[in-house]
């Protein structure tokens, strides 16, 4: 059995894509170090986030290199886009350190935050797996059994306690027990 048309081009884009997210990882995380505390945001800070920055666009740049495959088109297109808001809200939180110091930081620092985040959120869209829309959802069938024993077994047990028939009482709770063994997700 061969691998099917498309296989070795998902395999590229997905090994490609694993270098591409080891790289931004400390990138990313040493962004979201910085926007976490903003008392670090200074004036000695300006330089890590100018390089901070400048890593972002090689990431930005890198991707644009990469095709991805047609079922990830709009991730990868959206990951671009969170990449370069990430970039520029990083130079727009230099430039205001630089020009107003800490307080020149504070008034941008939901949206650099927020951009950061973005980029979490594209790569969580781009790495998840959608379900196939073109195979129906179909109820396992030991789930509808399952589902039965359980409401069953409740009857069961309520009509055994009400008219105090301690037999059906013990059949309700064996049924509901059942339901709980019939089906494991």
């Amino acid at each position: 059995m061969g691998p099917s048309p498309g296989t070795g081009a998902a395999r590229q884009y997905a090994g490609t894509m694993a270098g591409f997210w080891s790289g931004l990882a400390s990138t990313l995380h040493g962004l979201e170090a910085l926007a976490a505390d903003s008392h670090r945001l200074d004036e000695e800070t300006v330089d890590a986030l100018r390089l901070l920055q400048y890593r972002l666009h090689w990431s930005s740049e890198a991707l644009a290199g990469v095709e991805p495959p047609a079922g990830v088109r709009e991730g990868h297109e959206e990951l671009a886009d969170a990449l370069a808001e990430a970039r520029d809200a990083t130079g727009d939180i230099a430039e205001a350190i630089d020009l107003r110091g800490r307080e020149g930081a504070d008034a941008l620092l939901l949206e650099w935050r927020g951009s950061l985040f973005r980029v979490r959120l594209a790569r969580m869209r781009l790495t998840s797996r959608p379900a196939n829309a073109s195979e129906p959802a179909v109820f396992p069938a030991a789930a509808a059994a399952a589902t039965a024993l359980t409401f069953l077994g409740v009857a069961a047990f309520v009509a055994g306690a009400v008219l105090i028939l301690w037999p059906l009482w013990a059949v309700g709770l064996g049924l509901v027990a059942g339901g709980y063994l019939a089906y494991r997700p």
